[in-house]
């Protein structure tokens, strides 16, 4: 079975950098490239297949084709349950929140978004806006909507390279300038804007922003569990493996070669190798194909059911399945 590298899409929001064109190699025609969609099916951004037998393809397409790709975990009606993001904050992202699941198949026709960060790269100063300090009710926000004055209610967190985050739908935040961040989400793309710093866009429009429903979904209590706790790291011979993230949705590692690693892709899940850097190679170890070969900010899509894998090379790289 062949492991599928994906081409992203990217997007222009007015509060994206350069630097992933500069440092992560994205070939995209777009300034400011805010964000690069890496592994997507989602119809606002679907990726490309640039390898192999599915050359030239969408992502979406093959799974559709192959629904064997995603494994048995994931219900081939609903499709690739997650989407994949490099994120550039040159400035500020709105503050907003996501929709649960029922709320948004509701009123949205969509998947609700909980999502997780991994902080690549920080400023010193950087920090994200994670929750309330205390809790809030209706007419507080109402109250701090109409006048500007929601940024005192939030909670501000400074971060630093390496942290991550886990983000519940329903969680108000925003992203702060200054942070690289990996975001690995549900596959969905309802975003609810509360606070947008009073900026225009290119037209010299200020963006919408999104009020009545973010009141019915935000969560109102005090933010909790901000940072993801300590967890056992794993220490191998060539290579260390982090887990991050464990949830209903998805599960996230971080993993980092000095020489190279064997695992396995299971019937059960795809699997999804993000690289944040260095270069290498991967191969399955029971196929005729050549290794397929990658390098910082390229991202790989292995069907489920794939088997023994072996990946070469000095690189540290993100591991997400169902």
């Amino acid at each position: 079975m062949e492991i599928l590298k994906l081409k992203p899409v990217g997007k222009d929001y007015l509060w994206g950098g350069e630097r992933l064109k500069k440092e992560y190699g994205k070939n995209i025609n777009l300034s400011p490239l805010a964000e690069t969609w890496e592994c997507s099916v989602h119809p606002d951004g679907p990726s490309i297949v640039v390898n192999g037998e599915h050359r030239n393809k969408t992502l979406k397409d093959v799974l559709e084709s192959h629904p064997e790709f995603l494994g048995t975990k994931v219900d081939p009606k609903i499709g690739l349950p997650i989407l994949v993001k490099l994120i550039d904050a040159k400035e500020n992202l709105s503050i907003q929140v996501h929709p649960n699941d029922e709320y948004a198949r509701r009123f949205e026709n969509q998947n609700g978004k909980t999502e997780m960060w991994y902080v690549m790269d920080a400023d010193d100063n950087a920090r994200i806006v994670y929750g309330f300090e205390h809790s809030v009710d209706e007419e507080i926000l109402k109250d701090a909507f109409a006048k500007n004055t929601l940024e005192k209610y939030m909670h501000k967190v400074k971060v630093k390279t390496g942290d991550s985050f886990f983000v519940p739908a329903g969680t108000i935040h925003g992203i702060g300038a200054g942070c690289m961040i990996a975001e690995i989400q549900q596959s969905s793309n309802v975003t609810y804007r509360v606070y947008d710093y009073d900026r225009v866009d290119k037209t010299g429009k200020k963006r919408e922003l999104h009020i009545n429903k973010a009141l019915e979904v935000i969560n109102k209590n005090p933010s909790e569990h901000i940072r993801e706790k300590p967890r056992l790291v794993h220490y191998y011979p060539n290579c260390v493996r982090e887990p991050l993230c464990n949830c209903k949705y998805f599960v996230t590692e971080k993993i980092v070669t000095s020489h190279g690693f064997a695992f396995s892709v299971l019937d059960s899940s795809f699997q999804v190798m993000l690289c944040l850097e260095g270069e290498g190679t991967v191969e399955v170890t029971d196929c005729l194909s050549k290794p397929l070969k990658f390098n910082k900010g390229d991202c790989l899509f292995i069907p489920a059911g794939t088997g023994r894998c072996f990946l070469f090379g000095k690189t540290s790289l993100l591991k997400v399945r169902c």
